[in-house]
Parts: C-alpha cells; structure tokens; sequence
C-alpha cells in the first residue's frame, strides 16, 4: 500500500471536482449537470419535433385521401344526375317494367354508395340563400333571398361542400305564397 491511500481507495478529489481517469483532469460536477440537462432539453425538443412531424404526416395523409375521394365523387356526380333525369323521364305507363326498376336499384345503391363514403346531399329548397352551399342561376317568384327550387342538386363530403346546389332564389314577389 503507497502512503495516503487506503485499501485501493482513489486519492480524494477536491470538493466539485472528480478526477478524469482517462485524462487525469479534473471535472466540473456542475459543468457535467449543466451539459446533462442541455442534453435532456435536445432530446426532449427532438422527441417532441417528432411527434409534430407525425402528427402533421397523418394529417396531410389524411387531407391527401379527403382531397382523392372529393375528386373521385365530383367526377361520378354528373352520373347520379344521369340516373336522376333517367329515371325522371320515365313516362307513367312504362314505370312499372322491370327493367326501369333495376335502373332505380341502380340509382339507389348508387347514392348509398356515396353517402357511405361520407356524400350528403344539400338540402336547400325552402332554405335561405348561402353562397358557400348555394349557386343562384336564376330567380322567381317566392320569399325573398328564399330558394324556391333547385336545378342541380349539390353535395357535402364531411361537411365540406364538393358542388354547390344550382338554384332558383325568390324575388320577393308573390306566386308561391302557400297561406290559404
């Protein structure tokens, strides 16, 4: 045993210090506690611009997927009218063949299909005027800033409207007042 040591002891470090084995100098307590927490507070940064990369990553997927589902059902719209003034057009002594009700099976597996996928058609007759659901073609008499019929129907996908409804507004002149 060498003199002042005891039992394989290391020499005792000044008060703060400890001794680097390696390059025999002495560290900083506080310095290494410094470092420690700047090194906590970097992988807490980093842990929590992951969790933003995600979350953004899932959001812009997700918005990726509305925006390719709105393009699909804009593009069959013009379909379902099809189908609508098809079926509309069916003269009264013909409605009954079968071939005209499987058009209308069509039409109604057609529409459960869309509405499935989120699709809801815009109610707007009787409703007031709203540009963001509405597009005015033309106007008529009834209530006024009222729609009174609607020429083309419009439709939302999760509440965001894909084709505005094509309608006729009220002038506010009278001719569909419906109080006897």
């Amino acid at each position: 045993m060498t003199t002042g040591q005891t039992d394989g002891a290391a020499p005792e470090a000044d008060a703060g210090f400890e001794v680097d084995d390696e390059a025999n100098e002495p560290v900083d307590v506080a310095t290494l506690e410094a470092e420690l927490a700047s090194v906590r507070q970097q992988h807490l940064r980093a842990v929590a611009d992951y969790q933003n990369l995600r979350r953004r990553s899932d959001e812009e997927r997700k918005e990726y997927a509305r925006y390719t589902l709105a393009a699909l059902v804009i593009n069959y719209l013009p379909v379902l009218d099809d189908l609508d003034r098809a079926i509309g057009s069916v003269d009264a002594e013909i409605a009954e063949h079968r071939w005209v009700e499987g058009v209308r099976m069509v039409e109604r597996k057609f529409r459960g299909v869309l509405e499935a996928s989120g699709v809801r058609p815009i109610d707007a007759v009787g409703q007031p005027f709203d540009p963001a659901q509405h597009e005015a073609i033309s106007y008529a008499p009834g209530p006024e800033g009222q729609v009174v019929a609607v020429a083309e129907p419009g439709y939302t996908l999760d509440d965001r409207v894909i084709r505005a409804a094509r309608v006729v507004i009220g002038n506010g002149t009278a001719g569909t007042d419906t109080h006897a």
